[in-house]
């Protein structure tokens, strides 16, 4: 994961406009899409629970979940980054999320392109990409 920040006087801060930090999904970051929606007032610690309890996966892994409001307007994602948990939250200022995974077992496994594409709101569906030929090696 790569978080882009400032710290230097000549940068702008987060109060001004263009200046933001962004949770990057890379190829060799491992991505989980919680198949039931959540309450979206849930916090960090609510949805480390929730990841251990319902998911059976280890919040603290480095592994990106990601959440759907019951709406289905917002979309949350959970990251640990060795310090600590990062949340971020979309919420679509018009419609719904089209697209959601379906699937028997709690969370289902995406693709970088396929969390980008889901966050933009798009189809993944009606979009592939050619077969991983090789897996890239996951960061430690």
């Amino acid at each position: 994961m790569e978080v882009q920040c400032s710290t230097g006087l000549d940068e702008p801060f987060a109060g001004l406009a263009g200046w933001r930090p962004v949770i990057q999904i890379t190829a060799q970051m491992r991505v989980l899409v919680a198949i039931e929606p959540v309450d979206g007032r849930k916090g960090i610690d609510s949805l480390v629970r929730l990841c251990q309890d319902k998911l059976d996966e280890d919040p603290f892994s480095g592994c990106v979940f990601v959440f759907r409001s019951r709406s289905g307007t917002a979309i949350r994602l959970l990251t640990y980054d060795g310090q600590g948990c990062w949340l971020a939250q979309k919420r679509l200022s018009k419609g719904r999320f089209v697209w959601w995974p379906e699937a028997s077992e709690p969370a289902k496994p995406l693709e970088a392109y396929e969390a980008h594409l889901l966050m933009a709101a798009g189809d993944v569906s009606r979009v592939r990409a050619a077969p991983m030929w090789r897996r890239v090696g996951r960061l430690k």
